[in-house]
Formats: structure tokens, sequence, C-alpha cells
């Protein structure tokens, strides 16, 4: 392999005095430079004392670089305090990480202020990332607490099982994997809870941004969720619960469709439906599928070896085209796993809810960052 810098030509220094432990960052660092990020976060105002030596922009650049470094904890910025690459992104100097929590429990209490601001600059910022037309993927999670935090409670987590937990709302953009929006709530909230206002606010974030599809899982539905897009011209796609009533219609079907498949059985159906809490008939594509066993030979089809799938949509498409595009949204949990594993979403930094929910604001923007 041939050098492109002679070895006596390449500089020792032996003082040690410049060296960093995250100089793989310096890609990203330059990136935020580049789009005057700094200047950027000065717009959410929440001026400090004009003798502060940390002005509030400051002091959440520090955050943001710190959940991009792979900070978990606000005092795993400890180790952020003399690297000379981050000083030097931070203008020479770093708070100290005690001054972080503060911080965002001082900014906790302009909540109503500052959290329709970071979420206008995260839009602002994901805007070269987003196609021309939109698809809403909307999921929750659970992140357990240790605690007694604000707004934790006992609810449904299928990991520790009578925990304490909160419960976000997230919404994504389905094409290009972006975090439009998100909102934390109490633990003993369910996936449904609040996502009406939460999904509205969503939509006048966007404002001008055409908004065609919104996918969403058997947490969320019901009559007024379906109307709340109906009411928009928006499509969506979205599974149902497999009820005894849903399975006793489908049931008493005959005309099923097979689809060309190597490894499965596949066969789909599209009937309308109307569960007991709808106000009206709605379209629903039913899938159901068997593994292959043998190939091109003849195969027992038993009725208990069917796994059956149902959506409710407002699209006139074939059922497993339906079920196609439902199965695009299947990345979410990854999504989801990368901002808890890459941004620690899930770690809880204070005892004040309205500065969590801002913290989870901070590090989903560092996300954002992250992949644009």
């Amino acid at each position: 392999m041939n050098s492109t810098t002679k070895i006596m030509s390449l500089k020792t220094e032996f003082s040690m005095r410049n060296a960093t432990n995250f100089a793989g960052s310096k890609t990203i660092l330059s990136f935020l430079e580049s789009i005057r990020f700094q200047q950027a976060l000065r717009t959410l105002g929440q001026a400090k004392a004009m003798n502060a030596i940390f002005p509030t922009h400051r002091i959440l650049q520090y955050l943001i670089i710190g959940w991009l470094l792979g900070c978990e904890r606000l005092f795993h910025f400890k180790s952020l305090a003399s690297d000379a690459l981050v000083a030097h992104a931070m203008g020479g100097r770093v708070p100290h990480h005690t001054l972080l929590n503060k911080d965002l429990l001082r900014l906790g209490k302009a909540h109503e202020q500052i959290t329709p601001a970071i979420r206008a600059l995260n839009l602002a910022l994901i805007q070269p990332r987003l196609p021309t037309s939109l698809i809403l993927d909307l999921d929750s999670t659970v992140e357990t607490v240790y605690g007694n935090q604000q707004g934790a409670e006992v609810g449904y987590n299928s990991y520790k099982h009578g925990r304490k937990s909160l419960h976000p709302l997230l919404i994504y953009e389905g094409q290009s994997r972006m975090l439009l929006n998100a909102c934390l709530r109490p633990g003993n909230t369910s996936s449904s809870t609040d996502v009406l206002p939460f999904a509205e606010q969503t939509l006048d974030l966007l404002d001008s941004h055409p908004v065609r599809y919104a996918r969403f899982d058997k947490g969320f539905g019901g009559e007024d969720f379906y109307a709340f897009w109906e009411s928009r011209k928006i499509g969506y796609v979205g599974k149902l619960k497999w009820t005894p009533r849903l399975q006793q219609q489908v049931k008493a079907c005959e005309q099923w469709t097979r689809f060309v498949d190597d490894e499965w059985i596949i066969e789909g159906v599209v009937l309308a439906y109307q569960a007991t809490t709808w106000e009206k008939t709605r379209r629903v594509a039913v899938i159901r599928k068997m593994p292959r066993w043998d190939g091109d030979q003849s195969q027992l089809e038993l009725d208990l070896l069917w796994q059956y799938e149902a959506m409710v949509t407002t699209e006139a498409w074939e059922a497993i085209d339906v079920w196609r595009f439902y199965n695009q949204r299947c990345a979410m949990e990854n999504y989801i796993k990368e901002g808890k594993r890459g941004f620690a979403i899930h770690r809880i930094p204070t005892q004040s809810f309205a500065a969590n929910e801002i913290d989870l604001l901070l590090k989903l923007l560092a996300y954002n960052l992250f992949e644009r």
C-alpha cells in the first residue's frame, strides 16, 4: 500500500497537551459547526443572569455533544471535562457536570415555552432529509426507572414487571427514519393515551409538509383515532387486535387469494368490517400464513397451523400490498433501541417530569443530528 505522507515528515509531540479520547468525533463536531448549531440554540431563549459563565445555549450544546459522544448519565460528563477537542468545540471551557442537573431543572420551570421551541428547531434541522410526501410511524416505549421521579408509575412493563416506568410517545418519518416528535407520559398510561393531541401537535409542526400515510400498531386505534386521520384525508394502515368477533367473520370468508412465496404459504382476503365501538364499516385486510415444509410437494393445510394478521386501512389495495406496506415499519423497534442504547433516552436524569421531557427532546435531537 502506498503511503501519502513520508514517515520522516510526521510530526511527533511528547507533551500530550492536546490529546483527546474522542478524535473520531471531529467529523460530527465539524458538522455541528458547519450548520451553525450553536447559533441555532440561541434562538431557544431562556437567558440566564448577565454574569453567568455558561449561558443556556452553551449548556444545551454541551448536553447534546455529550449524548452524541456516548454519555448515558449526567455524571458521565466528567469524562469530557479535560478533553481538548470537546473544550475547543465549546469555546475553550466546559461546564462542571453538576451544573447540568441544575440547568435542566431550571429549564423545566419554563417547560411550556422551551419545548415548542426545541420541537421547531428539531424540524428545521431535519428538513433537508425529509421526503416530499411523508409517512408517519407512531409507536411508544417503556422506560423503567428505579426511583420516585415525577410521573413514574407502575404500568405495563414487559421487561421489569411491577417496576415504575415512564411511557414516551414517538413519531418517526417512515422513509428517512428521522424523528419528527416525541413526548413523555406517566408510566400507567396506555399506548393510545393522549395520542390525538400529540398527533395534532405533530401535524401543526409539519405545517406545509404534506403527510400521505400514517402507520401504527394495535396499541393505537378506536373510532376517534381513525376519524382523526380520515378528517384530514391522510391514509392509514393500522394493526388490529385479533378478537373473537373478527375471527368469526374471517372464518366465514371463502374466497382467499394465494400469493407466491418461497418459505411461506400466504393467503389474503379483504372484507368490510365494523367493530362494536366503530361508527361505520371500514376496510380490513387479513393475511394468513403457514411455513412451507415440502417445497413443491403437496402439504396438509390444517386450520390450526394458520397465523392470522388483520389491518384496518383507508386504501383500496390488495391484502398483500396492505400487509407489505405495514411491514415497512418493522424497523421501528430498532430505531427505539438506537435511541436507548446510543443516546440513553431510557436514563432519567432528574426528579422533575418537565425537565425529563426536555432531556428526552434534546437526546432525540442528538439522534437526528447523528442520522443527518
